[in-house]
């Protein structure tokens, strides 16, 4: 989803960053530490999935790309986890022209997010006053830096919309911030032209994920050593 990569600029490796394209999924497999970090990367992305439920059941905004979703769950007989998922592999064909390389985790998260939103969201009840709205949206934004952190710092590969966000980046030689509002400001009008959900919580999860996300990287970020060098090399 949109903005998993909010605190990765503020990393000074710029093989860490979004820079420069990652290796392949065998490498980053044989980086080792897996016994970590698949079940960081699962936790996160099915933590994910949950927070785009809650700040559904808020109804008081999604989300950038979560606004153009719903606005596609409105004109299709879709579910919004199916057009997640659908979304995400969209996403992945502008991949192979930017030759970003998908990995474990970008698989996983074009997924795992979508099935997850969808489970939550035949459990979780929708909420009808503010004293009800406002928790569901702020622990919504809240969960998914958590969320987002884990994902990240498990090391296994970008999500489909932060791959096209640092690719176009990296190819563009424009800033990954510039390229992210650029990418956020058109989903986002998008979707609204669509019927998708804008709202205050849309204008909160802008401001707040980044933010919330630099402080907890550190806490679930997987050190690999080895790895780091071998990345450090490729850039000379």
């Amino acid at each position: 989803m949109s903005a998993r990569l909010a605190a990765g600029a503020t990393r000074p490796n710029a093989a860490r960053t979004g820079t420069v394209a990652e290796p392949g999924p065998l490498a980053q497999l044989r980086a080792g530490r897996l016994g970590r970090r698949l079940p960081q990367l699962a936790t996160g992305l099915v933590l994910y999935g949950v927070s785009l439920a809650m700040m559904v059941r808020g109804g008081i905004g999604l989300a950038p790309w979560d606004v153009l979703h719903s606005g596609i769950a409105r004109l299709l007989p879709l579910t919004l986890g199916q057009v997640v998922v659908a979304m995400s592999f969209v996403v992945l064909l502008l991949w192979i022209p930017l030759r970003e390389t998908p990995g474990l985790g970008t698989i996983a998260n074009s997924l795992v997010v979508g099935f997850s939103a969808d489970g939550t969201l035949a459990v979780l009840p929708a909420a009808h006053r503010a004293w009800e709205q406002v928790p569901l949206m702020l622990g919504g934004v809240v969960l998914c830096a958590l969320a987002t952190a884990m994902y990240i710092g498990s090391r296994l590969g970008r999500g489909p919309r932060d791959g096209l966000m640092t690719g176009l980046a990296r190819r563009t030689g424009l800033s990954v911030r510039l390229v992210r509002t650029a990418i956020e400001v058109t989903v986002v009008a998008l979707g609204w032209l669509i019927g998708g959900s804008v709202g205050v919580g849309t204008v909160v999860y802008a401001l707040a994920i980044g933010p919330l996300v630099q402080p907890m990287l550190p806490w679930f970020e997987v050190e690999l050593p080895a790895y780091d060098s071998a990345l450090a090399g490729d850039q000379h």
